[in-house]
């Protein structure tokens, strides 16, 4: 709920529907026993991302700095990569879910394979963090020399 005291209404439904997917995977019975505890930890850390995201959200807006809808604690470099992630995974857990309903695939047979997914993430924040500091460092130079060209006509 804070994303949404803080106006960001989208960002408070994506908050409200990954709880509801993760509640919704702890309580299935496809899901084996040994999978069950950590979703179980994924709900608390996805609590307590909620809380602290707005805080950190809510103290932007009390300093005045720029706060879009989907602004986060971890600040985004550079130009986004040419893959949208967000909706890709959307579209990707959609259909999951829909395969499952329709009993062309067991999720629990799949969930076998969840390591794979803290892969991928690892793999993406390495390419992030790789490309993403040529682009932080010119950013802080074209902002640095900003400054000095404003001092120089305060001058």
């Amino acid at each position: 709920m804070g994303a949404i005291y803080n106006g960001q209404y989208v960002k408070g439904l994506v908050h409200v529907v990954v709880m509801g997917v993760l509640i919704a995977i702890v309580s299935s019975e496809d899901l084996s026993a040994n999978l069950q505890p950590l979703f179980g930890m994924m709900i608390a850390v996805w609590v307590f991302y909620m809380a602290f995201e707005a805080y950190h959200t809510a103290k932007k807006r009390q300093l005045g700095q720029p706060v879009d809808e989907f602004s986060s604690i971890v600040p985004r470099r550079g130009k986004p990569s040419g893959l949208p992630l967000a909706p890709t995974f959307l579209i990707a857990v959609g259909l999951l879910f829909l395969l499952h309903n329709l009993n062309i695939i067991r999720i629990g047979e799949l969930l076998r394979y969840w390591p794979v997914a803290l892969i991928c993430l690892g793999v993406y924040m390495l390419y992030e963090r790789l490309g993403g500091g040529e682009t932080q460092e010119r950013n802080d130079r074209v902002s640095g020399n900003a400054r000095q060209e404003a001092a120089n006509e305060r001058r």
